[in-house]
């Protein structure tokens, strides 16, 4: 097994510390000049908490199946043996490493990636973002929106391919890494958003739920007053045809305005 692990040592293209500020910086960036532009605060706050739960649930799940399943990486071999001399029980001819303790753990975590399961976490949350606010699938064949839906994606997959060609990850990894991401992500967006092709697809779910409830509250105030007043309209219509011995007729009526009003919050 160790023939395939050879591979030489290298350092990261994208570091560590670059993967936060791709996946959620940039992100959070996105979310407050489309705020300042828009001023809706249900959208802020849905977007920045359906992001940092997609980041952190990947996370859980990518560590926790690191160490369950501990696939050394594509260069294990240099990781267990540093001076490049090989040693095996005579017995079991089992390995028997003597590199570093910290970086032979680390050598082991190799399934799934964590720079791939993170960026297509934070960038594939973004891509669903924005085809929400630019209408991507609004079936009128704008390719360029699809263009800027697509290209979180393809800086993830940018991000996915370094780790191949580092030698820290094998292709499944990485496959495993970004399909992960990508399913948290989506879940994580739809939880708090419609879907990009919904006809409300732009405001999240509590923006809509809350005119919802203001249309629902009005209502409800306009029921009241109208059967709050009607004692008097009637009264009203009495004494105006015992004046004038005739009774108006009114073109209006308080079951129509609360119809009327109702449609109105509907539409």
């Amino acid at each position: 097994m160790l023939t395939d692990l050879r591979y030489p040592l290298k350092g990261n293209t994208v570091p560590l510390w670059a993967v936060p500020l791709i996946a959620i910086l940039l992100p959070f960036i996105i979310f407050i000049t489309i705020y300042i532009k828009r001023r809706n605060a249900y959208d802020l706050h849905q977007a920045i908490l359906g992001l940092l739960f997609s980041v952190l649930i990947t996370s859980v799940l990518t560590d926790a199946i690191k160490d369950a399943v501990g696939r050394p990486r594509p260069d294990f071999f240099w990781c267990c043996f540093p001076d490049g001399k090989d040693f095996y029980d005579n017995v079991t001819t089992g390995v028997i490493c003597h590199g570093e303790k910290s970086v032979i753990k680390e050598g082991h975590k190799s399934f799934p990636s964590g720079h791939s399961s993170w960026s297509f976490a934070g960038l594939g949350f973004l891509a669903w973002y924005l085809s929400g606010k630019i209408r991507a699938f609004d079936c009128r064949g704008h390719v360029a929106k699809l263009c800027i839906v697509l290209l979180p994606l393809l800086s993830a997959t940018l991000i996915a391919i370094s780790r191949v060609d580092d030698y820290w990850h094998h292709w499944q990894d990485v496959f495993a890494g970004g399909f992960l991401g990508l399913i948290v992500a989506s879940f994580c967006y739809l939880q708090f958003f419609p879907p990009p092709y919904d006809a409300n697809g732009w405001w999240p779910h509590a923006y809509l739920q809350a005119i919802a409830d203001l249309c629902h509250n009005g209502q409800i105030s306009v029921m009241t007053n109208t059967f709050n007043s009607r004692p008097l309209e009637i009264e009203t219509v009495y004494v105006s045809s015992n004046v004038h011995g005739g009774m108006n007729m009114s073109d209006t009526s308080p079951v129509l305005d609360i119809m009327e009003a109702g449609r109105r919050c509907q539409s």
